[in-house]
């Protein structure tokens, strides 16, 4: 009998110690921490330039007749000046303002002919510069002369050789910049605005105005002179000599058959 009270005394014991062991190393598992959304970045506007037909035209010029007809290496380091000086407002707010600045680029780069031949690859890259892309060495260069000179000035600093000329930055001993910096093509925006009148303005007159212009009435009164001017007397035919020869008069050429006279190259160009 006391053998089975100390056994189930025993028994109690080992399972309240079981218990007390469960309820000290056992811990309530700690709530999930709440997941934090990750701010949005707040993407930068973009530096917005307008251009036209005319100015992807003055681009295509510039980038023509200032790379000597290169490549197409040469064509967009060209528009890639032609973009810096844009973007840097140091220079007028448009391409064509850029390109047609006096004594900045090639003489007749406004009026000499571009050869047909190169229009395709010439349009491609125009099309890349408005774009965006730029050709990757010429950085933040500015100016470019014939490759193969030298000038005795120390802030001109080379940044790469394309398309026959050399291409560099104004920088002082310090290395800063002398000019302002132009904006990097990612935070420049281009923008097509069609439907540009390509009307010089002498033809403006061309234009209806909105408000009618009154035609005035014809004048009632007789027009003739009240002296009216004497009739001139009837000429009297003039008769060869008998055996003259006479020259008869050839027939006008149809238009059709007219040679065009050759356009006459620009002066300087």
């Amino acid at each position: 009998m006391r053998a089975e009270i100390s056994f189930g005394k025993s028994l109690v014991g080992i399972l309240f110690v079981g218990l007390a062991a469960a309820s000290c190393t056992t811990t309530p598992k700690p709530a999930a921490a709440p997941v934090k959304a990750k701010p949005k970045q707040a993407q930068s506007a973009k530096v917005t330039f307008n251009y036209t037909t005319k100015d992807r035209d003055c681009l295509k010029r510039a980038m023509y007749f200032e790379s000597q007809h290169s490549d197409e290496a040469g064509y967009m380091a060209v528009g890639s000046v032609v973009m810096n000086r844009l973007t840097s407002g140091a220079y007028a707010d448009s391409i064509c303002g850029v390109v047609a600045q006096k004594k900045q680029f090639a003489p007749g780069v406004m009026t000499r002919e571009v050869k047909p031949q190169a229009e395709p690859e010439l349009a491609t890259a125009a099309d890349a510069i408005l774009s965006g892309e730029r050709h990757p060495a010429v950085g933040d260069a500015m100016f470019f002369h014939t490759a193969g000179l030298k000038f005795p000035y120390n802030n001109m600093h080379y940044v790469t050789v394309a398309g026959g000329n050399a291409f560099y930055e104004k920088r002082d001993e310090d290395g800063t910049l002398e000019t302002p910096p132009p904006l990097p093509s990612y935070e420049v925006a281009m923008n097509y605005v069609p439907g540009e009148s390509m009307l010089p303005p002498q033809f403006a007159v061309l234009i209806p105005s909105e408000v009618p212009v009154p035609i005035p009435s014809p004048d009632p009164a007789p027009t003739a002179s009240i002296n009216p001017l004497p009739m001139p007397a009837a000429v009297t035919a003039i008769e060869p000599a008998p055996g003259t020869p006479i020259a008869i008069p050839t027939p006008r050429p149809a238009y059709d058959s007219v040679m065009l006279r050759p356009s006459i190259p620009a002066i300087g160009g």
